[in-house]
């Protein structure tokens, strides 16, 4: 859900687990080799918790689904 005043377009994609995962970013800098250890930890998390949103949204689609599906069942006894 979209925050009051924020305005998104029809082809608005909300970030995925693995587009976050995927994501490639420069060397952490002069001399040094890798990215920079705080992104990658930063980006870890981010990764987590949209998996966990996506996990959760999933399950209650589902149980929506399942409680239509029931009262649909009890409507036409």
């Amino acid at each position: 859900m979209t925050e009051p005043g924020l305005y998104r377009s029809r082809t608005y994609a909300p970030l995925r687990p693995w587009q976050v995962r995927g994501r490639r970013f420069p060397s952490a800098g002069f001399l040094r080799r890798g990215l920079d250890p705080d992104e990658a930890r930063f980006l870890d998390r981010v990764a987590d918790d949209l998996a966990a949103a996506h996990d959760e949204l999933y399950q209650s689609r589902e149980e929506a689904s399942r409680v239509k599906d029931a009262l649909r069942r009890w409507q036409t006894e």
